[in-house]
């Protein structure tokens, strides 16, 4: 079994995935050749030869470039993802991939880590957030989340329980968190422009929405977090500039009532709906670029959307209520409307963001849900909200 270093100059790394690329030569003393055979030896002996290395100025331009653009824990994973393919690529070797992966990301300051399971290498993360869909197992109290399970779909690492590997990294670091609050430019050469169209008032109302593909890849193999976390990511400022003045303009001279009510209808009719199952093979929550940049969308997708739209645009308080098998979205106006839903002394008035049997308006319920609980999983009060 040998370890090599590559020799030469090292190797020139760019990456376009935001607006500016991501550029560092990358020395030859960090481009280790590692086995496909994948032990706890040779991994081990893999992370002696490239911690004696010069990783130092990747690792500070990495943190550079996350400081400068802003980049939340989950999009600062994607470039390092990126960066991970080019010094190894992931169809060359995987646990190399992974490996250079799990180096970038220990030396960023996290506490990740690596286990094998009959030569699958498993990539870790401590993660103190509620997460779900996604493998974890604890350590002295502390969770840790699988960052690679989607590399081994059909894997059931409960029958297969992989096994840590004590490579001798630094002490733990921070949690990783999954929290999106601020989206980043993407690259210009990957934007595209949807055609969104639906009635209202019997009048026909179109937008072209300006998307970016490289930001859909970016939360493909993004988990189920809590609803709070999930209804809060942002659109990127291409989709805002190219959505949120149009809505705006078109909703001046309505109340706010019927402003809610086109933003309900715009929701539930400019897109097809089809479950998750069907759509993806599984279940899996679309943030609101991802839902207009999609052919097809479920419940929680829109009632995603448009929490985003109404918060954007109106920022009344809301909550969400999750059934059995659906969600919905309930305002609070200065009057409720319908029949209203109770929630700490305070009356929301529900407003359905996906196509039902019924046209329902606003404080209607589907009459399929009307004697069915539900649980609120999220509310929501304005900071200003009078």
């Amino acid at each position: 079994m040998s370890f090599t270093v590559v020799n030469g100059q090292g190797k020139q790394v760019r990456v376009d995935l935001y607006k500016d690329p991501f550029i560092i030569q990358a020395d030859q003393s960090i481009l280790v050749t590692i086995p496909a055979d994948l032990t706890d030896h040779v991994l081990r002996m893999a992370y002696a030869i490239i911690n004696t290395g010069k990783y130092q100025p990747l690792i500070d331009s990495l943190a550079a470039y996350k400081a400068a653009h802003q980049l939340n824990d989950w999009l600062y994973y994607q470039l390092i993802r990126h960066v991970a393919q080019q010094l190894a690529p992931k169809e060359d070797n995987y646990g190399r991939y992974t490996f250079y992966k799990w180096f970038m990301l220990n030396k960023s300051g996290y506490d990740a880590r690596l286990a094998l399971s009959h030569q699958k290498v498993i990539f870790y993360v401590y993660n103190n957030e509620d997460i779900s869909d996604i493998p974890y197992f604890m350590v002295n109290g502390k969770q840790f989340v699988c960052l690679n399970i989607h590399d081994y779909a059909k894997a059931n690492l409960n029958d297969d329980p992989p096994q840590p590997v004590n490579i001798g990294a630094e002490s733990p670091g921070k949690p990783f968190s999954y929290k999106v609050t601020l989206m980043p430019d993407f690259t210009p050469s990957t934007e595209i422009e949807k055609n969104v169209s639906f009635e209202y008032g019997r009048k026909k109302y179109y937008f072209k929405v300006k998307l970016n593909t490289e930001q859909e890849k970016a939360f493909v193999n993004y988990p189920g977090v809590s609803f709070e976390t999930y209804f809060n990511i942002p659109l990127s400022k291409q989709t805002y500039a190219s959505l949120i003045p149009v809505l705006k303009k078109n909703l001046k001279g309505m109340d706010e009532k019927k402003g809610v009510n086109y933003l309900m209808r715009f929701t539930r009719y400019a897109f097809l709906y089809e479950n998750d199952n069907e759509n993806f093979g599984r279940e899996k929550r679309l943030s609101p670029g991802e839902t207009l940049a999609s052919t097809y969308s479920d419940c929680d997708d829109r009632a995603a959307l448009f929490f985003y739209l109404v918060k954007e645009i109106y920022n009344l308080p809301m909550i969400a209520l999750l059934y059995p098998t659906h969600i919905t979205m309930a305002v609070e106006f200065s009057k409720p409307i319908g029949d209203p839903i109770m929630y700490n002394g305070k009356a929301y008035s529900v407003c359905e963001p996906t196509p039902q049997a019924e046209n329902t308006n606003i404080g209607q319920l589907s009459a399929k849900l009307k004697h069915v609980p539900y649980q609120v999983v999220y509310a929501y009060q304005p900071p200003l909200f009078r």
